[in-house]
């Protein structure tokens, strides 16, 4: 990356990447665009808006290594090539998983959210996180960087809250976040229409066919998780509104840093807790 890039940041207006030392926006003439985004509170960690994509794959990684680390002598293949290098179910018991075990039998409403950041295998999380390189953008430069994490957290919740519902006993991914992403730009291309809008339109929902194609040929993959995020993310989607609409507000702002401090107090919990009960057994 060149020292331009690393000094760049897209503008809270017009979303088009400008200088960090800019007073003004060259492109909508916003006053110190600099400013306003580090007025909010994800903002003020990140030099760039897009830069909470990265921190989310980091935290993906690092708790995917924790999981094996916690549990090597179980890892394997089980049967399913997404399970190459995949953590024991005592791990992710242990670091968040949720379902109708964890809930039901331990009582942990708190997997909802943490389940998201555990994957199965390398190739779970390659993919998961691929998507989310292509997606996560996209949902950025439309909705802003809050209303895009604010979506990204809920929609996991509720695809894994409906999976629930359904009876899935054991589940972890981040595809009911990603599928919420998905959602919320399938709801995007058809409020805007035109040529952009519904070219768009078509393409997302395309990827959501081919998604439960999948979900519905390899094993293991749960399909109810996707439709809920999906749902969530379209529903999100109407409700928060994208950039062309209205900019990101205060209430935007306020809802996305509890989101950020629910996910931080769940996944230091699930750490500390999973550390814990390792070391001692």
């Amino acid at each position: 990356m060149n020292p331009r890039e690393r000094n760049s940041l897209l503008c809270p207006n017009c979303k088009k990447l400008i200088s960090a030392s800019e007073d003004r926006c060259p492109y909508c003439g916003l006053r110190n665009p600099t400013g306003l985004f580090k007025r909010d509170f994800l903002g003020a960690l990140l030099r760039n808006p897009l830069d909470i994509i990265k921190v989310i794959i980091g935290v993906n990684i690092a708790l995917y290594v924790l999981s094996l680390v916690l549990d090597p002598a179980a890892v394997g293949m089980k049967g399913n090539p997404l399970s190459l290098l995949s953590p024991s179910g005592n791990s992710l018991l242990l670091m968040g998983a949720t379902g109708v075990i964890p809930i039901n039998r331990f009582g942990s409403w708190w997997t909802l959210l943490s389940a998201s950041y555990l994957h199965g295998g390398v190739l779970h999380i390659f993919f998961n996180m691929i998507v989310l390189r292509q997606i996560g953008p996209l949902v950025i430069h439309e909705f802003g960087m809050n209303r895009f994490f604010i979506i990204y957290t809920v929609s996991g919740i509720a695809g894994f809250f409906l999976s629930y519902l359904a009876g899935v006993h054991f589940t972890i991914g981040a595809s009911a976040n990603l599928c919420g992403l998905i959602g919320a730009i399938l709801y995007y291309g058809k409020a805007r229409g035109g040529t952009f809008g519904t070219g768009l339109y078509r393409q997302v929902l395309t990827w959501l066919v081919v998604i439960a194609i999948i979900g519905f040929i390899l094993p293991g993959i749960n399909n109810w998780a996707h439709g809920g995020g999906a749902l969530a993310g379209i529903g999100l989607g109407y409700l928060l509104k994208y950039n062309e609409r209205r900019p990101e507000n205060h209430h935007d702002r306020l809802l996305s840093l509890a989101c950020a401090v629910l996910t931080v107090v769940v996944l230091t919990w699930a750490v500390l807790r999973s550390m814990a009960i390792a070391f001692m057994n």
